[in-house]
């Protein structure tokens, strides 16, 4: 039923809290020699999530190790710019998936009332 109700923006919200944790690990591990940034294919997991699979099996399936532009000498992956445009369109974009569900929420929610 939920499905039905609320459309993608449901799973569109646990996958975009699950990368805001990976993108906020990254950009903690920024100065940690041989951190390895992980990031997540956010199309790749929300169709895995569409097509029935679980949260962690689509968010396994599509999580992946970036591929530094520059490498740095230590071996850590991470670029700390890209993670944080990174972690500002996803938090947009999660913001943008709350804002919908709050809205349907509350359309049922007068609808039970019978406003």
């Amino acid at each position: 039923m939920s499905e039905r109700l609320f459309g993608i923006h449901g799973a569109a919200l646990e996958l975009r809290s699950h990368r805001m944790g990976l993108l906020t690990s990254n950009i903690a591990n920024a100065a940690t020699p041989g951190y390895r940034a992980r990031d997540i294919d956010f199309a790749a997991a929300l169709d895995a999530r569409m097509g029935g699979a679980s949260r962690n099996d689509a968010i396994s399936a599509a999580t992946r190790y970036r591929v530094p532009t520059m490498p740095s000498l230590d071996g850590n992956t991470v670029e700390l710019a890209n993670e944080q445009l990174a972690f500002s369109e996803n938090a947009v974009a999660y913001s943008a998936s709350l804002e919908f569900l709050n809205g349907r929420v509350n359309t049922v929610t007068r609808a039970l009332k019978g406003e």
